[in-house]
């Protein structure tokens, strides 16, 4: 296992992440712990020190399930992430409720790394403004020993980066954003990694593999990728593209059964940053992906806002392979087996969703989009 050097800590290169545990049935927000536990296990075995959970994940189960694990091993054996849910505007007078809910689910007396979650263009009047003591109170909990290191993560773009920067950068030890190689371009993450080493903060990496999307690429691309690099597999490439990033420190990967964890823990035992040509391979591979798809990354933190019920992110995932492929048959026949009223057509455009979407996405519009389309398919 590589290695990164973080103040006085030495913290895996590789770090997981707990937002796609594997379920223990269709229900999402149902974990199977012993699936996870095993997981954990390998990864404990192999050097795997950091676990990164949050409030919301699998439906707010994930820190109670990967707190019941990890209350098995020593505490000095590894480190312990969450985060502060204001991607979610009614939890902003919660913080302290919250933050005492969270040691318990977690069975801790304190988190080595905390987080605000998820800042973007929706919180960030909410995160700044003084009247909910968000950041007093989570000072506080430093000073105290019950927070070991404070950081935020970001969604938004370099404008609301900056502008909580400005007001907390200061007291910012970490900063944690989507980066890889399609959204070094499509999401300005280039920007973003840039900004923050100027201002001399370490880079977390969430969504290295783009919710699994860059794990299998188009049998074109994966010969260009496979003539250059023989031995390395579709995943691989994406952790190779992020070990040569500057700033870089940890590199989370939301593992979803063992096989994955297997898979990137055998890549991070060796640390071979893509050369020019690759990486330029890459990224004309990229931009070629990148131009009709929804930037969605099944975080899932819409589904509990819809007032239907919708799966929004499987119904966003046909509608990208539905616009990529120009129709096809692929999504009508999926949607076959899914009830009328679960259908895009049902979306009574509310936005609820769009309120809390950590990528900003209109999907409302993309319903409707979907709906105009699957009406016009011939299949």
């Amino acid at each position: 296992m590589i290695y990164k050097d973080f103040q006085d800590l030495h913290l895996s290169a590789l770090g997981l992440g707990a937002m796609r545990l594997p379920a223990a049935g269709e229900n999402f927000s149902e974990i199977d712990e012993a699936a996870a536990e095993k997981m954990v296990a390998y990864a404990m075995e192999h050097g795997i020190n950091y676990y990164d959970t949050a409030w919301g994940y699998h439906d707010g189960h994930s820190e109670t399930v990967i707190g019941r694990i990890l209350s098995k091993y020593s505490r000095d054996s590894y480190y312990l992430a969450t985060k502060f849910p204001g991607y979610d505007l009614s939890n902003m007078d919660k913080v302290e409720t919250i933050f005492e809910q969270q040691l318990k689910k977690c069975k801790t007396d304190y988190f080595d790394f905390y987080l605000f979650h998820n800042v973007c263009e929706m919180n960030i009047d909410a995160y700044l403004d003084s009247k909910y003591g968000i950041f007093d109170y989570l000072m506080k909990q430093k000073e105290n020993g019950r927070i070991r290191h404070l950081g935020f993560s970001a969604h938004g773009d370099c404008s609301i980066m900056k502008r909580f920067l400005d007001a907390y950068g200061e007291q910012m030890e970490f900063a944690q954003i989507q980066l890889n190689w399609i959204d070094w371009t499509f999401q300005n993450a280039k920007e973003k990694a840039s900004l923050l080493n100027e201002r001399h903060i370490p880079i977390w990496v969430m969504e290295p593999l783009r919710g699994g999307k860059l794990a299998s690429l188009s049998e074109e691309a994966s010969t260009q990728l496979h003539t250059l690099r023989p031995d390395e597999d579709m995943p691989a490439w994406a952790f190779r593209f992020l070990q040569g990033i500057d700033g870089v420190t940890m590199i989370l990967s939301g593992m979803s059964d063992l096989k994955q964890v297997q898979d990137n823990i055998k890549t991070f035992e060796t640390d071979r940053p893509l050369n020019q040509q690759e990486q330029t391979t890459l990224l004309n591979i990229a931009h070629q992906m990148i131009q009709n798809i929804l930037p969605c990354t099944a975080c899932r933190y819409c589904t509990a806002h819809c007032p239907k019920g919708l799966d929004i992110p499987s119904l966003l995932s046909l509608y990208n392979e539905h616009c990529f492929t120009g129709g096809g048959f692929i999504a009508p026949m999926a949607l076959m087996a899914v009830p009328k009223e679960k259908h895009p057509s049902a979306c009574i455009g509310c936005r609820s969703c769009e309120a809390v979407c950590p990528q900003q996405i209109k999907i409302s519009e993309a319903m409707a989009d979907f709906d105009a389309k699957l009406q016009n398919a011939s299949f």
